[in-house]
């Protein structure tokens, strides 16, 4: 059984960097290439990755989002946030709930419920920082745009959660006609919030004071890894984000920290090939069938989310008083949408009765497809639009 494993991994790196290689030759970004990739070794074409085994590496997820979670963080510089000050906050805010509007609206629109519309409105709210991140990365982007998204796509990840619990519950309550609690709609999802970010400050103040007992990169680089499956570990034990979790370890150690340069120099070194297998995997677990099933309200759902962010984003940088790039162009970065409103729909989908779980399953499963592959170009072609790409870097 070990040697399919090995083999599995290596048709995964292979075929990602190849493929990726290829599409590289038509100005794709690398990530688009990887999720490419992964679809076509999938259960979905060719099978090379049967579904069990796309689902024994789950661990490779975990691992990914983590550190992709802390490199979110690690760009958090609280002298940055000064500068864009409650802009910040207001777009944050925004982008994520003019989505969450239309998306319920829409959804009334087309004849479905009120519960089913705000549960999968609230999902709407998320967005996938990892896709983003990686286009930012590949193409070394850097102006207004990128440090007005980079903390957006951080803070966003707390208003969809708390927008979740609220709709989710409202939801449920109204399908089941049981009694509402104020403590499982916002005090519970107020809880883990809290509770997460604590977790990596509390970690992050640890190890920086740790560090002065690390005599090379080596040690830095073994003690911070071991130190981030470990809280990745125990957020997933104790229900909590850790997305959030590693956020906030990566803010406190880059705010904190004269020597955070070593550490995200150290984690680097290793993150190419996670972050790999991660695009490459997410790719092998979308089932193309589902697109087949939700018809006009996977379109509805697409279409109304996008114009939501697109929307919310452009008004919230216009009321901080932002350039006009940012404006025009920030929306079109937060499209894509992936581990979080993944895992927010099989919350729903054991959570609401049948039949309206499943069919929210279905409809993020089947926007998830377009998302990840239409969402980094359009990140790339806001960041050129914007100017902040560098002809050299294409």
């Amino acid at each position: 059984m070990n040697y399919e494993i090995l083999l599995h991994l290596g048709t995964i790196l292979l075929v990602g960097f190849i493929v990726s290689k290829i599409l590289g030759l038509f100005k794709f970004p690398e990530v688009t290439g990887y999720l490419i990739a992964g679809i076509l070794i999938g259960p979905s074409v060719l099978g090379l990755i049967p579904e069990e085994a796309v689902k024994n590496f789950d661990i490779i997820s975990e691992v990914a989002l983590a550190f992709i979670a802390f490199s979110i963080g690690a760009e958090l510089k609280f002298d940055d946030l000064k500068r864009v000050g409650k802009a910040i906050f207001i777009i944050t805010i925004l982008e994520a709930l003019v989505a969450f509007f239309l998306v319920t609206v829409v959804m009334l629109l087309l004849g479905q419920s009120f519960p089913f519309s705000l549960a999968i409105g609230s999902i709407a709210c998320a967005t996938a920082p990892a896709a983003t991140l990686m286009v930012i990365k590949q193409y070394k982007a850097e102006g207004p745009l990128v440090r007005t998204l980079i903390p957006v796509v951080a803070l966003d990840d707390g208003v969809c959660i708390i927008a979740f619990g609220v709709a989710s519950t409202l939801a449920q309550n109204m399908i089941q006609g049981g009694a509402f609690s104020m403590m499982n709609m916002v005090g519970k999802p107020i809880i883990q919030i809290l509770a997460a970010l604590a977790l990596g400050v509390v970690a992050g103040i640890i190890m920086v004071k740790s560090m002065r007992f690390m005599k090379n990169q080596g040690q830095i680089q073994v003690s911070f890894i071991g130190v981030i499956f470990l809280l990745a570990a125990i957020s997933l034990r104790f229900d909590l984000s850790s997305l959030l979790t590693m956020m906030a370890f990566g803010t406190t150690i880059c705010n904190t920290s004269r020597e955070e340069v070593k550490v995200f120099n150290a984690i680097e070194v290793i993150t190419p090939a996670i972050f790999l297998c991660f695009f490459v995997l997410s790719g092998a677990d979308l089932n193309l069938a589902s697109l087949t099933k939700v018809g006009l309200l996977g379109i509805a759902y697409v279409v109304a989310r996008v114009i939501g962010k697109a929307l919310g984003a452009g008004i919230g940088a216009k009321i901080g008083n932002l350039l006009s790039t940012v404006q025009q162009n920030l929306g079109f970065c937060l499209v894509p949408q992936a581990g979080v409103a993944i895992g927010l729909s099989l919350i729903a989908k054991r959570i609401i009765p049948a039949p309206h779980g499943e069919v929210i399953r279905d409809i993020i499963l089947s926007a998830t497809v377009i998302y990840e592959l239409v969402g980094p170009l359009l990140t790339k072609m806001a960041l050129l639009r914007a100017g902040e790409i560098k002809k050299e870097n294409l």
